[in-house]
């Protein structure tokens, strides 16, 4: 018979990322380990930075970035930043809650090149403006394509616009 007791929740880094940041943490919580911090989208950028300049944290790897459409609930969307520490074998994931209307957050690949990527990504997937981006374009559909198909209201026998070979 599987075990079926929840795993406990122990909170490590949760009370020194809560001193670090003060008030700019919304909430945060532990689940199953993962230990998770919510803040406000204009706080992203110092947020990010202060967790991977922190010597005691050192969060110095942007291990992921996504999006995630929560229609209906409100706000509808997350942008959620997956943080690791290798020097501390440590994580966090730090979440953004992001309106329907005009869907935006500030870019951080200021701080990691890499989330270059990451954000063309779930621009293109859900529609999710990252501001400031450098290049900010289509990355997986092609640039014709209409609309953001990992939103949870796209329509799924969608027909979108032929293309033919390029000359």
């Amino acid at each position: 018979m599987p075990n079926t007791t929840a795993l406990p929740s122990v909170e490590r880094l949760l009370p020194q990322v809560r001193e670090l940041l003060g008030p700019k943490v919304l909430a945060s919580h532990c689940h199953r380990g993962d230990e998770t911090i919510l803040v406000a989208p204009g706080e992203i950028v110092s947020v990010l930075a202060a967790l991977r300049d922190d010597k005691g944290l050192d969060f110095d790897t942007l291990m992921d970035l996504c999006a995630v459409d929560h229609l209906p609930r409100r706000p509808r969307f997350e942008v959620v930043y997956h943080l690791v520490s290798l020097a501390k074998r440590q994580r966090l994931r730090v979440k953004v809650p992001v309106e329907e209307k005009s869907p935006s957050v500030p870019t951080v690949s200021g701080l990691w090149p890499g989330a270059d990527w990451f954000e063309r990504e779930a621009w293109d997937m859900y529609g999710i403006v990252f501001e400031g981006h450098p290049d900010l374009r289509r990355l997986l559909m092609y640039e014709q394509f209409e609309g953001h198909p990992l939103r949870r209201d796209y329509p799924v026998n969608r027909r979108q616009p032929l293309i033919g070979p390029r000359n």
